[in-house]
């Protein structure tokens, strides 16, 4: 199933559509998606982005990097919220050669998984009672959008190969990503050769590290996040159908 809607601009922009839960339901089409920076959206993607009908956009982005770049456009009936997850900044292009990749990315994982339980907490909830389509989005929408997909995806009672599949989809996007970064910074060496990287690898480490903390996701989503019972009900009938 091709999840990947063609834009010129945003690189990253796909379909949550068609991953099977655990019941034997589907995860609705044309419902949810996830991205990269809309701020990017102009000209004939932004009415692309306009036909898909959404109606909610969730920027996971500092509220630094919103200054800096810009929003989604802002349209009439469009509802835009700004929940920045990540609390400990780190610059990926900085990283150091020698660590281990992909262990390093899960870890920071982790920290935003404890210290943006409030704003995860909120985006969910925003899913939940969002009128129509709604997208969530970072800027290359890989890290804070891909951890926010997993934990959706894993209470949706979507299995960790299918949440690791959505994941490692980002991978198609990594070389236009790279090129995007080196024409923002054409004074700076990108000294991270795994910039732009999303093996499955990294987010089934989260995953794991979830799981060996709170027993599964939901245990963490229950315990950290503070998600009941009924706001799992209504991610699930909101979003799955047969």
């Amino acid at each position: 199933m091709d999840r990947q809607i063609p834009f010129d601009r945003l690189h990253n922009f796909r379909d949550l559509g068609g991953w099977r839960a655990g019941d034997g339901r589907t995860v609705r089409r044309g419902l949810l998606y996830r991205s990269d920076s809309l701020h990017k959206l102009t000209g004939a993607d932004l009415d692309r982005f306009r036909a898909l009908g959404v109606r909610t956009v969730i920027d996971l982005r500092y509220p630094s990097e919103i200054a800096a770049r810009g929003r989604a456009p802002q349209l009439p009936d469009l509802s835009w919220h700004n929940l920045s997850v990540e609390h400990r900044p780190y610059d990926q292009a900085e990283i150091d050669p020698d660590v281990e990749p992909w262990r390093y990315l899960a870890d920071r994982y982790a920290e935003v998984a404890e210290d943006g339980a409030d704003e995860l907490r909120r985006a969910l909830e925003t899913i939940a009672t969002a009128d129509g389509p709604l997208v969530f989005h970072c800027a290359s929408g890989k890290d804070r959008t891909g951890l926010l997909a997993a934990v959706l995806l894993a209470l949706l009672d979507v299995d960790e190969d299918q949440i690791a599949e959505d994941f490692a989809l980002t991978e198609a996007a990594t070389d236009r990503l790279v090129a995007d970064w080196r024409a923002a910074h054409p004074g700076r060496t990108l000294r991270w050769p795994w910039y732009g990287r999303a093996p499955a690898e990294v987010i089934r480490l989260f995953l794991a590290d979830l799981t060996a903390a709170h027993g599964s996701v939901r245990g963490y989503a229950r315990d950290r996040l503070g998600v009941d019972d009924a706001l799992v009900t209504v991610l699930r009938e909101r979003l799955l159908h047969r």
